[in-house]
């Protein structure tokens, strides 16, 4: 590098306007059956038995060349003494349940990112614990240790961008502090595509005007930038020259544009009933999904993959929005006739609800059945509420029975998560009841 590019551009800003922490579970699910199950600690532990390939991999499995998305046939050439283990979701909703209760303790202004990553705002919180922000994010790392029997990275720095950008070093049971005047140190080293927010696509956009790392891509001027680069870009370059574009944002989401649902079940199958009750129940839950954020769907994608990773879908135009199923089995029939074909072996199905607006608003036309409508809003509201009390599928559409002849993710040779076969329940589960019991226990 050159003496210009290590000179910091950014010495003045304040050491810490604001403090945003990344914080990011080290291999999150094989942590998890490692928690569960102390004896697999120090061992290569990988799930996604059920599925033929790799879904996640410990630590000690990555070391020996073991990546996601690889055939457990050649994970046992790579690692023979490989622990592969059926994935257990039910268990690590609880763990991201938990963890997410635990970073709460500390600040209330956390972002569920996703079910092992958060964003958490710091900005003011010194005084309270008595100590630098890098003290409070250690202490945060302790706690979720302690607690859940997992390790977690963390970064901290002036922004959401910057944060997840220092989330990545030093894992796993990291923790990296930029400030203001430190910026540039950890920019110089960094590919502009592995900026969060920068795809393929337009990192090689950046690479013509010969940016290819992300303090090239920072250090541009601010002409250039709104020239060639659209609003989300320019936000991103605020984010890494130390301005907050981004607020952690603690309400859950609602503005949906699209809800999507889709399953892969194992043994593949090319019974068409059985196909179109996975096509059924994933039609459920994004309707499901919908009616909780109060909203209505204009078109219906519906999608099949084959065995061999080959796909077909069809789009569908709807008379009218719609977030009950009742009304859309007619569109999903025709849909999946179009592009099922016999003799194939399916292994996932998903449709996807599009178009969404809200459903408060809707009006009706001339040609709507007032009345049958509102008849259907008084039964999904009724479902809806005995899912909330009693479990998802308390009550579920006749179509979506025969998934339970086989549960999801389930293997040929039966294969489902030692906690579900052993009984091994943490406390305050039920058998019928598990995700929204928060984790108190895992050592039970």
């Amino acid at each position: 590098m050159s003496g210009n590019t290590d000179r910091a551009p950014f010495k003045t800003i304040h050491s810490w306007p604001r403090a945003i922490l990344h914080l990011d579970a080290d291999a999150f699910f094989a942590s998890c059956e490692q928690a569960v199950h102390p004896e697999l600690r120090g061992k290569p532990v990988i799930t996604g038995k059920e599925r033929g390939i790799v879904a996640a991999a410990s630590y000690e499995a990555k070391a020996r060349g073991v990546s996601r998305g690889t055939r457990l046939s050649d994970v046992k050439k790579i690692c023979p003494d490989a622990v592969i283990l059926p994935s257990d979701y039910e268990t690590y909703s609880l763990f991201s349940v938990r963890m997410f209760e635990i970073l709460r303790r500390f600040s209330p202004d956390v972002e569920e990112y996703s079910i092992d990553e958060a964003f958490v705002d710091l900005t003011g919180l010194r005084r309270s614990f008595h100590g630098p922000y890098g003290m409070i994010a250690k202490k945060m790392q302790e706690t979720v240790e302690a607690e859940l029997g997992i390790t977690v990275s963390a970064g901290v720095s002036l922004s959401k961008v910057l944060a997840k950008a220092a989330s990545k070093h030093g894992k796993p049971r990291g923790l990296t502090l930029i400030p203001g005047g430190d910026i540039h140190l950890y920019l110089r080293d960094l590919p502009v595509g592995n900026v969060w927010g920068i795809g393929p696509n337009t990192a090689a956009y950046l690479g013509k005007f010969g940016i290819r790392t992300a303090l090239e891509f920072a250090r541009k001027d601010e002409k250039f930038i709104g020239r060639y680069l659209s609003k989300p870009y320019r936000e991103i370059w605020h984010e890494l020259n130390g301005r907050s574009v981004y607020p952690v944002v603690r309400e859950p989401k609602t503005d949906y544009q699209s809800i999507s649902k889709a399953k892969t079940f194992t043994p593949p199958s090319g019974d068409e009933t059985f196909v179109f009750a996975q096509l059924s129940k994933n039609l459920e839950n994004a309707c499901m999904k919908a009616r909780r954020y109060r909203l209505a769907a204009a078109r219906l994608i519906v999608f099949l993959r084959r065995q061999d990773f080959r796909h077909a879908g069809v789009e569908m135009k709807l008379c009218r929005p719609t977030a009950f199923q009742a009304e859309l089995y007619g569109p999903l029939r025709e849909g999946f006739n179009s592009i099922y074909r016999r003799g194939v072996l399916y292994r996932q199905t998903g449709v996807v609800l599009a178009g969404l607006v809200a459903g408060d608003s809707l009006q009706y036309t001339l040609f709507d059945d007032a009345v049958k409508i509102e008849k259907l809003t008084k039964v999904y509201d009724a479902v809806d509420r005995l899912a909330g009390r009693f479990g998802k599928y308390t009550v579920m559409h006749a179509a979506s029975l025969p998934t339970r002849l086989q549960a999801q993710h389930e293997g040929a040779r039966g294969d489902v998560p030692a906690r579900k076969t052993e009984q091994k329940l943490f406390r305050g589960e039920n058998r019928r009841q598990r995700l929204a019991i928060p984790l108190l226990d895992i050592r039970v």
